[in-house]
């Protein structure tokens, strides 16, 4: 198996059709909702809260909230909702979660989007829960995560997945390749391309992007969606508090399968680390829609679409 990933990648221009990269078009249609950009932050702890889901969809960006305060979700979809906003949470596969269904059945409440989020996605217990969303809320647009290999995007689309989200462990506060021996990490790319290949619905690419050009060459290997944690952690928005060592200025960013994250040292596939602070997160949604602006004119297209048929080439060297 050839496998690469992103480091490896060098996408090559085509013409240019824009007098401006300005003019270039971001925005990125999931279910049945429009966002200005094909980027979502980290259904983590340390990257997102209530307050940072309600400003991105009020601006117009996709969101994920977290499923680590589990006893919050019902309300904060009813409140967000209520304020004409898109509803999208977060769900595990435990008893509990099921009892969540029901109560969102019984209110009649539908949130706009869900998503399953455990792991190892590919997963009895996972499709179990995916036909009871479907059967209980069908109206709602659901997410199922995390895989890593063609045969599990098979089996959770025909499930009744409406996107999956790809990457095992690639991420940068993941450890799951040192405890498992198995994972994306190293070769997230290439998986996200062999998964696009059987693919019907869209896939959110999640893990193991550094840069925004990693955002250009994941469409291009057949990402819908990128999920970005480390990138997006560190604002002025996200959750923590400032942390100053050594004349610098941190926020901490921990996985969601570390023992910080869990409250216990079982099972552990994640890391806390220190990340730099980064002020205002406006800022860094901008400079992501102007590269991936930028990257639409190398592509020698207007939108989105043009990055899907670039040629490209893998360096030697990785």
């Amino acid at each position: 198996m050839k496998t690469f990933d992103y480091d490896a990648i060098r996408l090559l221009p085509k013409k240019s059709v824009l007098k401006s990269r300005r003019e270039a078009d971001t925005s990125v249609t999931l279910g049945k909702h429009t966002f200005k950009l094909p980027v979502m932050p980290a259904n983590m702890a340390t990257v997102i809260d209530e307050n940072l889901a309600e400003w991105l969809a009020s601006n117009g960006y996709f969101y994920v909230m977290h499923r680590f305060q589990p006893e919050t979700r019902f309300d904060f979809v009813q409140n967000i909702q209520f304020k004409g906003l898109i509803a999208s949470i977060s769900l595990g596969i435990t008893d509990g979660e099921y009892a969540l269904i029901d109560h969102f059945k019984e209110a009649q409440l539908t949130p706009d989007y869900i998503t399953i989020d455990v792991a190892h996605g590919h997963s009895d217990y996972v499709i179990k829960m995916v036909t009871y969303i479907k059967e209980n809320l069908p109206d709602t647009f659901l997410i199922v995560g995390n895989l890593g290999t063609p045969e599990a995007i098979v089996e959770i689309e025909a499930a009744g997945a409406d996107a999956t989200k790809v990457g095992i462990g690639p991420g940068k506060a993941c450890i799951t390749k040192d405890k498992t021996g198995f994972g994306t990490n190293g070769w997230q790319l290439a998986a996200i391309a062999q998964c696009a290949q059987v693919a019907t619905k869209p896939i959110i690419a999640d893990g193991g992007i550094r840069h925004n050009g990693d955002i250009a060459k994941s469409i291009r290997f057949g990402a819908t969606m990128v999920m970005v944690g480390s990138m997006f952690a560190g604002h002025d928005e996200t959750p923590g508090d400032l942390i100053e060592q050594d004349g610098k200025t941190y926020k901490a960013y921990f996985g969601s399968a570390s023992a910080y994250q869990k409250g216990h040292s079982h099972n552990v596939e994640g890391r806390k680390l220190l990340v730099p602070y980064k002020g205002p997160i406006q800022n860094t949604l901008t400079e992501m829609e102007e590269d991936i602006q930028s990257a639409i004119s190398y592509a020698g297209g207007r939108d989105l679409s043009s990055l899907k048929t670039v040629d490209y080439v893998v360096l030697t060297d990785y």
